[in-house]
């Protein structure tokens, strides 16, 4: 029987979104979901799901039908992770890019301490091939479960067990530190925002050539998610974009 302590440390886990893109068996949903109630997170979104609803998602969900009736189903990452501040992509191996790439262990402690505060995503990708580079790059963190690097294939399900299975221990752990203050973390909405805002100001001043972009916005993007911008510094960065898009004169006195 869980304790009133235990169950007001585990609170934060209802800060916790777990994001499934553009999953193909029906089936892995439904025990990713099973996977989550086991370990105290309700709230599941899909990206552009195959087949949902599905009987089989259903069947093998078991108790945790109601995380399917209450799963919220999108058309783009963008949309699942509108109000999280901080959103983490899962990922079974080791990529050619600047985000931040960490063991479960240290991403779940970490997420804990912000969703303290703020809501959080954990971002899983498709059964084949897992998160797109374009797809991570709406994540400002990579984690890995370090399993045998011989075989490090998991099911989905699995993943999402161990990741969930994760943040519930480190809710618990005595050791785990939760700031006092802690800073107010740009929302991936507001980020998006600046990326966009971004963006224009740089075909504005020429530096960025629409008829050969490369990946310059990718680039940015990981510059900026390396960051982990606070609210007030988006704030502060767009204020920047929009005088350098139109100057304003300072007369000297």
């Amino acid at each position: 029987m869980t304790s009133s302590l235990e169950s007001s440390k585990l609170n934060v886990l209802h800060n916790f979104r777990v994001v499934l893109c553009q999953t193909s068996h029906p089936g892995n949903i439904g025990s990713a979901a099973r996977a989550m109630k086991t370990m105290g997170i309700s709230q599941l979104y899909l990206v552009k799901p195959d087949k949902f609803p599905d009987a089989h998602a259903t069947a093998l969900s078991t108790g945790a039908a109601d995380l399917l009736e209450n799963a919220v189903v999108t058309e783009t990452l963008t949309e699942a992770l509108s109000g999280c501040a901080f959103a983490i992509g899962m990922s079974a191996r080791k990529r050619n890019l600047s985000h931040e790439l960490v063991n479960v262990r240290t991403a779940a402690t970490q997420a804990i301490s912000i969703a303290a505060k703020q809501p959080v995503a954990l971002v899983f990708g498709t059964e084949m091939s897992g998160l797109s580079n374009a797809e991570l790059d709406h994540c400002q963190m990579l984690a890995m479960i370090q399993a045998n690097p011989e075989y490090s294939s998991l099911n989905l399900a699995a993943a999402v067990q161990i990741m969930c299975y994760e943040l519930r221990m480190a809710a618990l752990d005595e050791t785990t530190i939760v700031p006092n203050v802690t800073p107010e973390y740009a929302t991936i909405d507001s980020l998006e925002g600046f990326y966009a805002h971004l963006e224009e100001t740089l075909l504005h001043i020429g530096y960025l050539n629409p008829s050969h972009p490369k990946k310059l916005m990718e680039r940015m993007r990981r510059i900026y998610a390396r960051a982990a911008l606070e609210k007030e510094e988006v704030n502060l960065l767009r204020g920047v974009l929009t005088l350098t898009q139109e100057p304003r004169r300072h007369d000297k006195y």
